[in-house]
């Protein structure tokens, strides 16, 4: 019987050898930087994204030696239309070889690259390139906070995505970096966490409060009590349901236990108290004013509370003194005035003003995802010449942070990240890797629109 199988039987090859990838990188055609997250998709919608070294690397079987068209979008990258209104490259693949695709900036702020998540080069290491980044145990994080603690900065986000199930941290990560983590401010960009983790040294959970419901952290600061030591603390919400605060309170960092402790609650939710009260939100802003005294502003983005720059102040609520502050910022050269939803402020020795990164609440084309720049001679206004400075196709780019102790002092680059996330987008795609991950951004103050003088 096996005599007559044997001319059926068909012996696999030892080894089968995948064909190398086509390699195509994404540069912007005014200063050959590599772009990041600009989406190549084919005629029969397989989507291809280029990571944080611009690289994707094209690997469909049936495609390869074929005539391509790949239409391109980028979040305020992209090519000209052609006739008939597509926006794309024609392209045939061949595996082991490379292309160079330029796509042109529409907006003053560069895309930096992604600095959280993983996969940051995940498309430029099927290229075998990259290979010594090894990516840190998270796939996605919301809202970043920071403070100076001692010669480190502190990183704190939001809820976090891990691989293993999609319930991951919900009571705040966080970690440490040198206060400048860059080596260049040019892409390619990795930025490498010393992460709080556990024994499997997955990032952990640091801000636990009692009570049900995640724990999210605003407003961290940090400041100096009587007895001259330095202190780390923030306010703590506690969440139910979709979104709802029930508890807000005060938590300090310990040390020892490397995690923030229950400090005080100011509100609970009851019938008699059903909304919380203004609280230290926010982003925190250390600002001397022309008396030489030394106050904490906490806003998002302008100043709606302060309190003396002590811990004892921070930490007694009697103390704390609310500021009127006008959304209403206005356009430059326009009379328009646009609504800011989040940011934050900071003093810019370049500029020799006040100067805010914002989220405009109800932008265009993105309800939540145009990203806009003003100045102020105060921290408390008024806000003027605003000026559109990134935009994102559908897509929600939410609470920036401007990160002034990153760059050399004095410098005209201002770097800001914030949380890119089809969350509040209508009906969009979520993109692979990038989705609810923080993305940094570069701001040349030395270039048009720009100038020394007022803009």
């Amino acid at each position: 019987m096996i005599r007559y199988l044997l001319p059926f039987l068909v012996i696999a090859p030892a080894f089968v050898y995948a064909e190398p990838p086509f390699r195509i990188e994404i540069v912007d055609a005014e200063n050959g930087w590599p772009v990041p997250l600009v989406q190549l998709e084919t005629n029969h919608h397989v989507r291809f994204v280029s990571d944080n070294a611009g690289v994707i690397a094209f690997d469909l079987p049936e495609l390869m030696n074929t005539e391509t068209w790949f239409s391109i979008s980028g979040h305020g990258y992209g090519v000209k239309p052609d006739g008939f209104g597509y926006m794309g490259v024609r392209l045939t693949p061949q595996p082991g070889k490379s292309h160079v695709i330029e796509v042109k900036r529409q907006l003053p702020a560069q895309r930096l690259g992604r600095v959280t998540g993983t996969g940051l080069f995940a498309e430029s290491q099927k290229c075998g390139e990259h290979l010594d980044w090894t990516d840190q145990n998270i796939l996605g994080c919301d809202s970043v906070q920071n403070a100076t603690w001692g010669d480190r900065k502190f990183w704190l986000w939001g809820d976090t995505t891990l691989a293993g199930y999609p319930l991951g941290r919900y009571h705040t990560t966080g970690a440490t970096t040198s206060p400048r983590p860059f080596l260049k401010l040019v892409p390619p960009i990795e930025l490498r966490y010393n992460y709080f983790t556990d024994p499997q040294n997955i990032p952990r959970n640091i801000a636990q409060m009692p009570g049900q419901g995640p724990t999210w952290l605003f407003g961290l600061v940090n400041l100096t009590d009587r007895h001259g030591r330095e202190r780390l603390g923030a306010t703590y919400s506690k969440i139910e349901g979709m979104l709802t605060e029930y508890e807000k309170g005060l938590c300090s960092w310990n040390q020892e236990l490397q995690q923030f402790e229950h400090f005080k609650t100011i509100w609970t939710k009851d019938a008699e108290h059903p909304l919380a009260p203004l609280m230290p939100h926010g982003h925190a802003i250390h600002y001397t004013d022309p008396d030489h005294q030394n106050w904490i502003l906490f806003g998002a983005p302008f100043p709606r509370l302060r309190c003396r720059a002590t811990f004892e102040d921070w930490a007694s609520p009697g103390k704390w003194e609310t500021i009127d502050a006008n959304n209403a910022v206005e356009v430059h050269g326009s009379k328009q005035t646009i609504t800011p939803h989040r940011g934050t402020i900071a003093w810019n020795e370049y500029r020799n003003k006040w100067i805010t990164i914002f989220t405009q609440k109800g932008g265009r084309p993105s309800e939540l995802g145009e990203i806009w720049y003003a100045e102020a001679e105060s921290p408390f206004g008024p806000w003027r010449n605003a000026i559109p400075i990134v935009t994102h196709d559908n897509y929600t780019f939410y609470n920036p942070q401007i990160h002034s102790d990153m760059v050399t002092k004095g410098s005209p680059v201002l770097l800001f990240e914030g949380t890119f996330t089809a969350t509040f987008a209508k009906n969009a795609t979520k993109t692979p890797r990038y989705d609810y991950n923080q993305i940094l951004y570069r701001l040349d103050l030395d270039k048009p629109p720009f100038s020394k003088t007022d803009l």
